[in-house]
């Protein structure tokens, strides 16, 4: 049976998570919340067939009790008003907005250990894309240092993006040491004005002291070969650089073009997350 979801918010994240939901067979999109009734994320529910709502979450849950797992593409102040009402309801919650009130999670880093958590927060783009190669080469050896460079295209980021700058290299830095393990994390987000757009690129730096080079270079290659399961356009540009205890990692990200622009890769890793996240869930309730 599949599991019954709902996506809050219907701006850009939302719409974008509606078309990754609705083509997977391991989930069953319940309906859309949103509080724009003119959104065209609404409009595109509606003509599909899918439930729409434009007067709030509570008013949603009471029509569609047998939702299991919200998919909160709102904002973080939103979400922080969702969390405890979704809590008292025994659904749980995905976050992808920068409210950060669940524990950390990347799909491939730390997903089995948060199963059991009511909300978990999908960090950022720059984390979703870099932490698995951080965590893979410190599964091999002691990561000194781990510095991550994430460009993306300017259109692809919104308001709420720029708002949050400072937030999201302070968040993505600090999961580089938490999840990927690094004694020292650093990270930084580069907006590129370029027209037409570039793809969101991303270079991982890793200081691996004397850890032989080809298990670091195979670690990296494990781990975007892992992530590419469920986000197709990550992949690596060239081979990674191994050398005087440094490893250097080129990774690019396309999007699926799904709603976004396949420039958006920054956006669509972190739907592509969310619906990662909800198909374990699926999983553990069919198993």
């Amino acid at each position: 049976m599949a599991l019954p979801v709902a996506i809050l918010g219907s701006g850009n994240i939302g719409t974008d998570l509606m078309y990754k939901v609705l083509r997977n067979h391991q989930l069953t999109l319940v309906g859309v919340a949103g509080i724009d009734p003119t959104s065209d994320g609404l409009a595109r529910a509606r003509t599909l067939g899918i439930a729409t709502s434009d007067r709030g979450i509570e008013a949603f849950l009471d029509e569609h009790p047998a939702v299991e797992v919200a998919l909160d593409a709102t904002s973080a102040h939103a979400h922080a008003e969702h969390a405890p009402m979704l809590a008292a309801r025994r659904v749980r919650s995905i976050d992808l907005t920068p409210a950060a009130l669940g524990p950390a999670v990347v799909p491939e880093v730390n997903l089995e250990e948060n199963l059991d958590a009511p909300d978990i927060s999908l960090i950022t783009c720059g984390a979703q894309a870099t932490v698995p190669i951080v965590a893979a080469l410190s599964d091999v050896g002691p990561v000194r240092y781990a510095e991550v460079v994430s460009t993306v295209a300017s259109r692809s980021a919104g308001q709420g993006t720029r708002a949050n700058i400072d937030e999201f290299t302070t968040a993505t830095a600090r999961s580089l040491e938490i999840l990927g393990g690094a004694s020292e994390g650093k990270a930084i987000i580069i907006l590129n004005p370029a027209d037409p757009p570039i793809m969101m690129r991303n270079t991982v730096y890793a200081e691996i002291g004397d850890m032989p080079p080809e298990q670091a270079a195979i670690a990296v290659r494990n781990a975007v070969s892992q992530v590419s399961a469920y986000v197709p356009g990550y992949r690596l540009v060239g081979e990674p650089l191994v050398a005087d205890g440094l490893v250097t990692a080129f990774v690019e990200v396309e999007g699926a073009g799904d709603y976004l622009p396949p420039y958006a890769g920054n956006l669509d890793i972190m739907t592509s997350a969310a619906v990662r996240v909800a198909e374990r869930y699926a999983k553990g309730q069919a198993g």
